[in-house]
């Protein structure tokens, strides 16, 4: 399979996790957009300075468009492929849908743990401080 097979199949993979198997529903809600919007920029960023400088080539039977520098014209946004744009979209979505499904989960048979109290003043000898 290509590159392009696969990020094209990574996106609905992890849409249907988050929406139906997970049950997180994350991409409905507009803080994950907002955030994902975050990530994007920085991943545009890294990928750009990567494969702009020739550290990470891609072979051109496996990605969509040429390396010149466009935007989307020839299937690249700065330097990326569109490719890695999916992958990271599919990768991120699924890190935070697993995280926030295993928040959810209650401890087994395991008590919660106690909130935490006052803290006591003690001197260097451990005796207790008044004020």
């Amino acid at each position: 399979m290509t590159y392009t097979i696969l990020a094209a199949l990574a996106i609905p993979a992890a849409v249907i996790l988050d929406r139906w198997l997970l049950r997180t529903r994350l991409t409905s809600s507009r803080t994950w957009w907002l955030a994902y919007a975050i990530i994007t920029f920085f991943q545009l960023l890294t990928n750009g300075w990567l494969t702009g400088r020739g550290i990470v080539r891609y072979a051109s039977d496996t990605i969509i468009g040429s390396s010149r520098v466009t935007m989307f014209g020839d299937g690249r946004l700065f330097y990326a492929p569109v490719e890695d744009l999916g992958f990271g979209f599919a990768l991120v979505l699924l890190s935070c849908a697993v995280w926030t499904r295993l928040r959810d989960v209650p401890t087994r048979g395991r008590p919660a743990a106690a909130p935490p109290g006052p803290r006591r003043r003690t001197d260097r000898l451990g005796r207790e401080r008044t004020g």
